[in-house]
């Protein structure tokens, strides 16, 4: 999901320090973040099916926080662990897991909004694990598609099992204690009463969409999304506009080392934000900065796991060598090899401590 900067003139003659830091010019302020946003957007329009195939259907890092889970447990396990430590810094109990069905007249069910949700892996997972109701919202048309499907077969895959409940069958979402406009929308998931839709949204519109709509959520989650936006304290704002009181925001994200080594930046975090379609990486202190400037709270410090998720692009990387991958990335020209490419540059800047990843939890006093 990508928002754009605060409008300016685009007749106006001044440039950014983002058109600065790379080789061919990016064009004028407003331009340049617009096309990069449309570029985003065609990326994931066209690689989504790719990422599915090779990646599944969590399209963020893994987490290995131990010697023995680093030597033996999935990509696919270590998705989960994610989930769960970002579960954890933000003090949220999963649902019972002895598959009790939901009370008929429906839970009392969290409101969740998955902010550059992809195909939807950890939204689903967060509507039946906490028995939420999850909103995933991200700027691919392809990524809605290829959620809602997958998810409809989840729900269908559910009601077909002899163990499937009521409250687990589509058509039978039950109630929760919120009034939406568009309930129909929602695909019921798990026997707690989770329930998730997808919309195509771009996030700097998240705040007035879903005010105009009268929505407030118990948490704002977004992996691995906010380091591809522009304007990240228009999202903190947007975050802090959209939360309950005492509502959380839950956050993992990609950083550049607060100290670069020399030619640091040039070796390492230039290629990654070229590649990877990034405005200028921020520091783990400089989102801090932002949530509290928009007026939410610490929960959990940033908890920086760099050495723990590393792993996932020494099989990344053992996964793109397809040759079928490949050709695909050469069909989309500069954008598409220098997407591979960056994968080189996202070990190299693990293994040299320049690029970095972490954790963090606030909340609206």
């Amino acid at each position: 999901t990508m928002p754009t900067p605060t409008t300016t003139n685009a007749a106006s003659n001044e440039s950014t320090d983002l058109s600065t830091q790379y080789e061919t010019p990016m064009g004028l302020q407003h331009t340049t973040m617009q096309a990069l946003k449309d570029r985003i957007k065609l990326h994931y329009d066209l690689a989504s099916d790719y990422y599915l195939n090779l990646w599944g259907e969590h399209i963020h890092h893994g987490y290995w926080p131990t010697d023995a889970s680093k030597a033996t447990e999935s990509k696919e396990v270590a998705q989960h662990n994610l989930i769960r430590l970002l579960l954890d810094i933000s003090s949220t109990t999963p649902a019972p897991q002895d598959n009790t069905p939901a009370a008929p007249t429906g839970p009392t069910s969290l409101r969740i909004l998955d902010v550059g949700c992809g195909v939807g892996g950890t939204t689903r997972c967060l509507a039946s694990t906490l028995g939420a109701t999850v909103t995933g919202i991200t700027i691919s048309s392809k990524q809605v598609q290829l959620a809602t499907r997958l998810s409809k077969a989840a729900a269908a895959a559910a009601a077909a099992s002899p163990s499937s409940s009521p409250s687990s069958s589509p058509g039978n979402a039950p109630p929760d204690d919120n009034t939406d406009t568009d309930t129909d929308e929602f695909i019921p998931l798990g026997p707690h009463g989770g329930r998730v839709r997808f919309i195509e949204l771009d996030a700097e519109t998240m705040g007035a969409y879903f005010a105009a709509a009268g929505g407030a959520f118990d948490m704002v989650w977004i992996t691995e999304a906010l380091s591809h936006f522009p304007n990240k304290a228009l999202f903190f704002h947007n975050a802090r506009q959209l939360l309950r009181r005492g509502g959380k925001l839950v956050l993992a994200d990609w950083f550049r080392a607060a100290v670069l080594a020399e030619g640091g930046f040039e070796a390492d975090i230039k290629p990654i934000e070229d590649g990877m379609l990034l405005p200028p990486l921020c520091t783990q202190d400089e989102y801090v900065r932002f949530a509290t400037g928009a007026g939410l709270e610490v929960l959990s410090a940033p908890k920086d796991i760099s050495t723990d998720v590393s792993k996932t692009w020494d099989i990344s990387w053992s996964l793109v060598q397809n040759p079928s991958l490949w050709a695909f990335a050469f069909s989309q020209g500069r954008d598409g090899i220098a997407f591979l490419q960056a994968f080189r540059a996202m070990r190299r800047g693990y293994a040299n401590g320049s690029f970095r990843y972490a954790v963090m939890s606030f909340v609206k006093p």
